[in-house]
């Protein structure tokens, strides 16, 4: 199983390898290495999946450790850029998500420490976590491209050159396309509150727990809210609107992998 996760690794870099700038605008080997692409990562994200199912579905329960919600969220990561199509427009996501979700894979290997859920019998249980992990691979996504975005846009406004700005589609497309992402990961995120009051009200006798994970997730819920808000009454863009995705996509992440990283690694529990 080990030499698996490191297969899927290696083919994860060799996928990051083949979304690597040329060297050149005119070196021939550019065309050759995103020929691999379509191979490549459909089949790291298989056996990524297949792995992450055989980690996380246990005879005990659902093992949702920290080391297990990284790997899958970081698959989710690079299955969003897929589909998306941003690897095609935006290729710099692909070589910043694919080295991370090839180190990621690796870590169940290494930092084993299992957590499982009781109630994994229940459907709608694992359907309200993977939920949640699926609206945090598009925030993530979405920083990502916001991050991208400011580096242009601070390039444009410094009339800096740029070798790939001709290949790339209008900077207001990419900001439209960025707040369906945005969007997407907004109304999961919704889900994965309302389901979680749920499911708290069912195992805690009331349907808002006040801890770390709820207070930061509401905290991301209300950034995106209000961004959205902002985007719709106010047609927010731009470095604000940046800003804003950034500083959601920090609160989500405390939300989850923040405070289990804490929690498991930090103090142990």
């Amino acid at each position: 199983m080990i030499l698996l996760h490191l297969a899927v690794a290696a083919l994860y870099a060799l996928a990051a390898w083949a979304l690597w700038p040329a060297p050149s605008p005119a070196a021939p080997a550019a065309g050759r290495r995103t020929d691999w692409l379509p191979r490549l990562l459909p089949a790291a994200l298989l056996l990524h999946g297949w792995l992450a199912w055989n980690d996380i579905v246990t005879p005990e329960g659902l093992d949702v450790s920290f080391a297990n919600a990284v790997s899958v969220v970081a698959m989710l990561v690079a299955l969003v850029a897929l589909l998306s199509g941003l690897l095609r427009t935006l290729p710099a996501i692909g070589t910043i998500a694919l080295p991370v979700a090839a180190l990621a894979v690796l870590v169940p290997v290494a930092f084993a420490r299992p957590h499982e859920y009781p109630f994994a019998d229940k459907p709608l249980l694992a359907a309200h976590v993977a939920v949640a992990l699926v609206s945090y691979a598009f925030f993530v996504v979405a920083a990502l491209q916001a991050l991208i975005l400011m580096g242009l846009e601070k390039r444009l406004h410094r009339r800096l050159p740029d070798p790939g700005r001709d290949s790339l589609p209008p900077l207001l497309t990419l900001e439209r396309f960025l707040f369906r992402l945005v969007t997407t990961g907004f109304v999961l995120l919704t889900l994965t509150l309302g389901s979680g009051m749920l499911f708290s009200e069912q195992l805690f006798g009331r349907p808002v727990v006040f801890n770390h994970k709820s207070v930061w997730s509401v905290l991301g819920w209300l950034t995106f809210g209000g961004l959205l808000w902002g985007r719709w009454r106010y047609g927010w863009r731009g470095r604000v609107a940046l800003r804003w995705i950034l500083a959601g996509t920090l609160f989500v992440f405390l939300a989850y992998l923040g405070s289990k990283f804490v929690l498991e690694v930090l103090l142990g529990r």
